[in-house]
């Protein structure tokens, strides 16, 4: 098991989509997760200690695990199959520990919650690890590539829109 930090949380200018960058405490290797906006949110907030006026599924969850005695020993992002990734929730509940499945996003959001470590499968980390200079040149090919399929197959009304405008009279020539 390799323990990460959260780095950052990235927004995606062509979805709503955004990407938790978990960084390994060893080492500069990056590993990028893609998860929804509400999850990044519940991250973002936690992190930057603002609170909501009502609890958020994620303070539902630590206050439901905290009432029924249990406790949070950490977070193990613990497979990566066909580019979706796993996790595990492990709890310690009355001295037996209990491992509880999860989407990644969700079991980060608790674990910033309850203050506890993450962990990534060494596997998970070989399979999509990145140094900073790969994230780099892949995070820009990905963009070109993406800004180029949507110039391509979205942008043809407003492609042909700016085409039709008559400068020379919105210009007052």
């Amino acid at each position: 098991m390799i323990e990460v930090t959260i780095d950052s949380i990235r927004v995606s200018l062509l979805s709503q989509n955004r990407i938790v960058v978990l960084k390994e405490e060893s080492s500069e290797r990056f590993l990028p997760i893609w998860i929804g906006p509400f999850e990044a949110d519940a991250i973002t907030l936690q992190l930057q200690g603002m609170e909501a006026p009502r609890p958020l599924t994620h303070d539902l969850l630590k206050s439901v695990i905290e009432t029924l005695g249990a406790e949070v020993l950490h977070i193990y992002i613990n497979s990566l199959e066909r580019n979706t990734y796993f996790a595990r929730i492990l709890l310690d509940v009355n001295g037996e520990t209990m491992e509880i499945d999860s989407r990644p996003s969700d079991a980060i959001a608790l674990a910033v919650r309850v203050n506890v470590p993450i962990y990534v499968a060494e596997e998970v980390m070989e399979q999509a690890g990145m140094m900073p200079e790969e994230e780099m040149s892949l995070t820009e090919e990905g963009a070109r590539q993406e800004f180029s399929e949507t110039s391509s197959d979205d942008l043809g009304a407003f492609k042909d829109f700016v085409e039709g405008l008559d400068l020379d009279s919105l210009l007052g020539n």
